[in-house]
């Protein structure tokens, strides 16, 4: 057992999580030790309570209570990679997924149900816990910069090494991304181009972990007086439609809310196709864009897809754009309804800027 410890952050470990930084220090230490020794004020920074999430800087002075010592590590265990033990089948789904890499990237093109990292109601099967899969002859795994919901399909990027990961975390802060997501919504939005500006705020899940938590939709006028609610701003495009029954958008994010643009299109009266939590009434869809399920051979699966990203890369330095397949189930939706994805613009909001 050692005693009370207090650490500085170092030059090269600045902007990184918290948890993250104390489970390369500290290898005995677990997402669920971590979680209570900052709940209970046992770890602090800088002489402050924080939480596992919060980004460290360097020079930072980190308080570390007594810990136990960490288990010594069997000899023909030392060289074997760090991480859960994944199965074949994970590991040829995982490798199947890999989008796209190079020396200091990873991107995948993510299967919707499968979380990005474990939580509240996710389980243990997520992609953090498969990255052992992705280290493609490299001594670390790679690190997720950003997620997507469990069951929202698409582009995902993770980093191969610590310097990239922090400069990609940087830059999805600063918002130099650019993600383009696809989705099929209920009924027709009009005007068929805008952008929506309602706040959100969490409403808490009623599960003993916190599951079923909800984003409400908060009017622009009443952000400022609502306690926890944030500013969030979504652009939308028509791309196609159904009738007056379905459309196929393409949606930006400017803002990284959670939930943010299932809820955004749900406040509009036109929520995303299979969306169980915010599509409203379980009923077939009659054109006036309420009933997130539109029957007949359209799955009922999430119709929510991360098209395209585009970023600066933080070695090469030049743009990257990738693009990821649909899904099968919504590739079933396109072709049963006559869509096809050659036949709209990569970025119908290029014109519009």
């Amino acid at each position: 057992m050692s005693g009370v410890q207090t650490i500085s952050v170092g030059g090269d470990e600045g902007e990184q999580r918290l948890d993250r930084w104390l489970k390369k220090k500290f290898p005995q230490l677990g997402q669920v030790a971590i979680e209570k020794l900052c709940r209970t004020g046992q770890i602090r920074v800088d002489g402050g309570r924080v939480k596992p999430a919060t980004r460290i800087e360097t020079g930072q002075e980190v308080r570390i209570p007594p810990l136990p010592d960490a288990a010594p590590m069997p000899a023909r265990a030392k060289d074997r990679p760090l991480g859960p033990r994944v199965s074949d089948s994970d590991q040829q789904m995982i490798q199947a997924a890999v989008l796209w890499k190079d020396e200091h990237i990873i991107a995948l093109n993510k299967p919707p149900g499968l979380p990005s990292q474990g939580g509240s109601g996710q389980g243990d099967r997520h992609v953090d816990g498969l990255t052992t899969a992705l280290m493609f002859g490299y001594k670390d795994r790679p690190k997720l910069v950003h997620r997507l919901d469990k069951d929202t399909s698409g582009v995902l990027l993770l980093a191969r090494t610590d310097r990239v990961a922090r400069a990609l975390s940087e830059a999805f802060r600063s918002r130099t991304t650019r993600k383009i997501y696809w989705a099929v919504v209920a009924g027709v939005p009009h005007p068929r181009m805008g952008t929506v500006r309602y706040g959100l705020v969490k409403a808490p899940g009623h599960g003993r972990g916190g599951e079923g938590e909800k984003m409400i939709a908060v009017h622009p006028r009443d952000i400022d007086a609502t306690e926890g609610a944030k500013r969030a701003t979504t652009d939308y495009a028509v791309l196609d439609a159904l009738g007056t029954r379905a459309s196929w958008c393409a949606l930006v994010p400017i803002t990284g809310r959670t939930h943010q643009l299932r809820a955004h299109m749900a406040e509009l009266g036109h929520p995303i196709v299979g969306d169980g939590k915010y599509g409203g009434s379980g009923q077939e869809n009659l054109g006036d864009g309420w009933g997130a399920q539109l029957g007949g051979e359209i799955s009922k699966k999430l119709h929510l897809h991360a098209r395209s990203l585009t970023f600066d890369h933080p070695i090469t330095k030049k743009r990257v754009t990738l693009t990821a397949p649909l899904p099968d189930h919504m590739a079933r939706t396109w072709k049963t309804l006559g869509w096809h994805e050659n036949d709209v613009p990569d970025d119908p909001f290029a014109d519009n800027e």
